[in-house]
């Protein structure tokens, strides 16, 4: 890879040359070439995501150039979503000076004033800040927490009726409604908001945690348990069931959820960021986060979120990171040390990841996600029989295997076939579908199994093609159905889905390879070399490019009875 020098290094080193006379660099121009060089490593550092060397040479930019209001806008941004409320405050006010409505500014300053525990000055932003569709669920969340603190009854009755008015934010709003009757005292309103919030089978672990602990202070510890056992099978639930039964076990009293306003806000922000779950706002979804760690820094699962942000970004290093920093008491910290864990393997770096697991079972043998992360981890480093190991002591720590339980079972299964254990691997996936029969990758799996050990075909289409229905841009799954057709004998449907599949996925040798043979049986030939060639290129296996050269050379032999 070349190096691309910093501006103004070209600069001294056309300057040095000998051969090249340039002009005289006065000092206002290398002033000029530094600034540039400036913001083209914060344009860098942004692009790659590194948020705090982007706030650095934003910031260094902008004191280069004050007036520039796309330096202004960028330093803020950049300070806010690396967590430096120092200089966002700073430079919050030196935008809301030139833009009075700037939405982000106006939010970032009353988050700042809550941490103050200036309540009107919350509600003085929050007033002044331009409305639209999707900031009018953030200002109506923020302002009914400073209304609450100021017990402006009326006020917080305008704000939740503006937040139910807002298509979509209907269990946000039962949510908070609760927790701010909860904060004021009043029961029975509070109870029944908290149970319009639990409507679905599978709560929210926030609604979970937060109804039970207010269950828990109101003297119904057995209204709790039942509550937490009644979720007990959800391993998703796992954080919140647990540690509320321990603490019914053991007679103790928690907290509200929400202990200040501040909390309050933090909690709103934090639901605001976990319903931005595409990667393209994954960098909103930091901007709302690290405003909720400002406003209650102990909210572990915004820690989480933050994190797996960064995994959606590909920052392995910064996930890693928080996730080292949760507090071994949290009830989220099992969880983060698993997921580091995965972020190191996705690194490269298996041996640190394999030795921070073997810590975890070793402390905690039941554990049947930590035993499961390791074989994923083995199966990464290709130790397949490690691996195997660690998914059978997976299963013992699960009493009954449920839905959720199926990628275990899935796992071993590759792993099995890597080891040409393949009756073992097919018998696990069959558990697999038991558990879950509508997964398109098992139904795939399954089916191409069988289809290249030349069984079941025609079972084996009808699967395939079910996955296919549920799946139809997976070009794997399509090259799956087309090699089926090719194994019946349906030439020209094997060439027409496998050519799909190819358009699907463009590069992988196995489905070029595929299309070849279907090319050619369909007489095609001139066709059937030139995906056979595509196959060659993109193939980095010895064994296959000698195969596939033979059938360049030879063709196909005869077609099979």
């Amino acid at each position: 890879m070349h190096r691309i020098l910093p501006f103004s290094a070209l600069v001294l080193l056309l300057a040095g040359c000998a051969t090249l006379p340039g002009p005289v660099v006065s000092p206002e121009s290398e002033r000029d070439a530094a600034a540039f060089s400036t913001y083209l490593s914060a344009r860098f550092a942004a692009s790659e995501h590194d948020l705090p060397e982007a706030a650095r040479y934003y910031g260094k930019a902008l004191a280069n150039d004050p007036g520039n209001p796309s330096l202004l806008a960028l330093s803020f941004f950049y300070s806010t979503t690396s967590g430096d409320f120092d200089n966002a405050g700073k430079y919050a006010q030196s935008v809301v000076a030139a833009t009075p409505d700037d939405r982000a500014a106006r939010l970032a300053l009353a988050v700042i004033a809550f941490k103050r525990k200036d309540y009107a000055d919350v509600r003085r932003h929050l007033s002044q800040s331009a409305k639209g569709p999707f900031t009018v669920l953030t200002l109506s969340l923020f302002d009914a927490w400073a209304a609450a603190a100021l017990r402006d009854t009326a006020g917080i009755e305008k704000d939740l009726q503006a937040l139910t008015e807002q298509k979509g934010a209907e269990n946000m709003a039962a949510f908070h409604t609760a927790l701010l009757q909860d904060y004021l005292g009043k029961t029975l309103p509070a109870e029944a908001a908290y149970k319009k919030a639990m409507t679905s089978a599978a709560p929210p672990p926030r609604v979970l945690e937060a109804y039970g602990r207010f269950l828990e202070r109101n003297g119904r510890s057995a209204d709790a348990e039942a509550l937490y056992r009644s979720h007990l099978r959800n391993g998703g639930l796992a954080t919140v069931v647990r540690p509320g039964l321990a603490r019914i076990a053991a007679n103790q009293k928690p907290e509200s959820l929400v202990r200040t306003p501040a909390d309050g806000a933090a909690e709103a922000l934090f639901g605001i960021a976990a319903s931005l779950t595409d990667g393209q706002s994954a960098d909103v979804s930091i901007l709302y986060l690290r405003m909720a760690l400002y406003l209650r820094p102990d909210l572990g699962l915004a820690n989480v979120l933050l994190a797996d942000r960064f995994e959606t970004l590909r920052k392995h290093d910064a996930a890693i990171a928080i996730y080292h920093a949760i507090a071994p008491d949290s009830p989220y910290y099992r969880m983060a040390q698993v997921q580091a864990a995965l972020n190191e393997q996705r690194l490269g770096r298996s041996d640190a990841a394999i030795a921070n697991l073997r810590k975890m079972v070793a402390a905690d043998p039941g554990d049947s996600e930590s035993w499961v992360a390791l074989g994923d981890t083995y199966r990464a480093a290709d130790k397949f029989a490690e691996a195997i190991a660690a998914y059978d002591a997976a299963e013992k720590a699960i009493p009954a295997p449920t839905r959720r339980d199926w990628p275990l079972f899935y796992a071993r299964a590759m792993s099995k076939e890597r080891l040409k254990r393949l009756d073992e691997s097919e018998a696990d996936i069959q558990v697999a579908m038991k558990l879950s029969p509508d997964q398109p990758e098992l139904l795939n799996y399954l089916g191409y199994s069988w289809v290249d050990r030349g069984r079941k075909i025609p079972e084996a289409l009808a699967m395939l093609e079910k996955a296919r229905k549920l799946r139809p841009y997976d070009g794997y799954i399509v090259d799956s159905v087309g090699w089926a057709y090719y194994q019946l004998g349906r030439y020209d449907d094997a060439a027409k889905t496998l050519n799909a599949a190819v358009l699907l996925v463009p590069s992988d040798p196995t489905i070029n390879d595929h299309l070849g043979d279907a090319l050619w049986r369909a007489g095609k030939k001139i066709s059937a070399r030139f995906q056979w060639n595509h196959a060659i290129t993109f193939s980095s296996n010895d064994d296959e490019k000698a195969v596939i050269e033979r059938k360049l050379k030879n063709g196909l032999s005869e077609k099979p009875a």
